[in-house]
């Protein structure tokens, strides 16, 4: 994957989770600099989403721990496990915000 399909692939994303956050009207303040996208919560939580440009990967941290994700196959899979972006993410946002949030990336 080049450079530029690359940051056009993980824009693409940040806005879909903005997009996705803002419909269902999930408790959640978020900026987007620079591809990175942190979201903060009412209980003091923090996401951090960003691309790493070096290694063509999503990385996400969170309470729980950081996560790194590469584009195979059409989606994004865990480097380590293979589970996806999208079930990590709809699994910790919603977890922090106490509510369900469904997102596919």
């Amino acid at each position: 994957m080049t450079e530029s399909e690359f940051l056009d692939l993980t824009d693409a994303l940040l806005e879909n989770l903005q997009n996705a956050l803002d419909d269902q009207e999930i408790d959640v303040d978020y900026a987007l600099n620079g591809g990175v996208l942190e979201l903060a919560f009412d209980n003091g939580a923090k996401i951090i989403v960003n691309r790493h440009l070096p290694n063509r990967e999503m990385w996400v941290a969170a309470k729980r721990g950081g996560f790194h994700y590469a584009f195979r196959d059409g989606q994004w899979v865990n480097t380590r496990d293979g589970s996806s972006l999208s079930d990590m993410l709809e699994t910790l946002i919603g977890e922090t915000a106490g509510a369900p949030f469904r997102f596919q990336a």
